[in-house]
């Protein structure tokens, strides 16, 4: 049997004491407001982790990533706004959908590298903002109402719901948190391995240096749109239970504002690093819950934060307590060498 690598273990360990942490929230906490924020951290989270994958491990830095996790959500809204389709139904050809549209993000951007990949990535998500809300045109009746095929400005509400509220009427927050809990830890397990695999290996060669990887075989547009639709199958899915969950999804989900939210969270976290977004969710999350009554000075505060993690932190947090803990294991190790050579003086005197 092969054994596990320390990094392994301690992955193993970590993850063990989430879904412990997990399982236990619900019956630790009894506000709904909480519970609330802790499901909307989770989606944080998973679109974090999966732009981690893109430019942490893959080295492709795409701004378009709440555009992807927006199509998931309207693909889903819209299936069953207009088909009458269940909402567990949609889910999936949500996903699959939102995996099509990042295809196609990726063969745009697959000549290009680096700041340019950013410019395009973000032009379609901002063109797909422009589209949504200034679609005016009616598209069908809806009682007395008009509506437009993308919803426009005002989105799609009340097209349909997890099932929760009729199956645990008071509870179904926890059974929405149960659901969105369970995607992370799916979406975190197959990042894992997708990371761990000679796939991964390929992602973090094409990223430190694409010359060298080209050379020995690995085809960089084949893995650019892999990594591109691999991260889209789970922010797409991502973005269909946030549709669901909420009982809405509206043209502000693509603001400006959402997606630098989400790169702060893999910055603060750790670029690169398997946990960083978690991290980083939960840091930035807790400081912005924290700050809510400042006004003005939240956005600020933020800032600040994402700030003094740059500059101090350019691994961020996942990296600096990786850094503690190497050295926490030096001292640990040196100090039994010191103390036997200090024997044999002692023994002289």
């Amino acid at each position: 049997m092969t054994r596990l690598s320390n990094s392994a273990r301690a992955d193993l360990l970590i993850a063990l004491l989430l879904v412990i942490a997990a399982v236990a929230l619900p019956f630790l906490v009894d506000s709904r407001y909480v519970m609330g924020q802790v499901i909307l951290a989770l989606f944080y989270a998973i679109i974090a982790s999966q732009w981690n994958l893109l430019f942490g491990f893959a080295g492709v830095f795409s701004l378009a990533q709440m555009a992807i996790f927006a199509f998931g959500g309207y693909a889903t809204a819209m299936l069953c706004f207009y088909f009458g389709w269940n909402v567990w139904g949609a889910l999936v050809p949500g996903a699959l959908g939102a995996v099509v549209f990042s295809l196609v993000v990726g063969l745009a951007c697959l000549r290009l590298t680096g700041v340019y990949v950013a410019l395009l990535t973000l032009a379609i998500a901002q063109t797909m903002y422009l589209l949504i809300v200034t679609d005016t045109e009616c598209f069908v009746m809806v009682g007395s109402t008009c509506r437009q095929f993308t919803g426009g400005a005002v989105g799609f509400a009340r097209f349909g719901d997890l099932g929760t509220r009729a199956l645990l009427r008071a509870h179904w927050l926890v059974g929405n948190y149960a659901i969105v809990a369970a995607l992370f830890f799916a979406t975190m397990a197959f990042t894992y391995a997708v990371v761990k695999s000679p796939i991964g290996l390929a992602f973090r060669a094409l990223k430190d240096n694409p010359a060298y990887a080209v050379a020995r075989g690995v085809n960089r547009f084949q893995a650019q749109l892999l990594v591109f639709g691999i991260s889209a199958f789970f922010t797409g899915l991502a973005g269909g239970l946030y549709a669901a969950h909420f009982q809405a999804i509206g043209p502000g989900i693509l603001s400006l504002s959402q997606l630098m939210f989400i790169i702060a969270i893999a910055v603060v976290g750790g670029v690169g690093s398997f946990w960083g977004p978690l991290v980083g969710t939960i840091v930035l999350v807790a400081a912005d819950e924290l700050m809510r009554e400042a006004g003005e000075f939240r956005t600020l505060g933020l800032g600040l934060i994402i700030t003094i993690s740059i500059l101090l932190m350019p691994k961020g947090l996942t990296g600096r307590i990786a850094d503690l803990v190497r050295w926490a294991a030096r001292r640990r190790t040196s100090a039994p060498a010191d103390q036997t050579k200090s024997r044999p003086a002692e023994a002289g005197a």
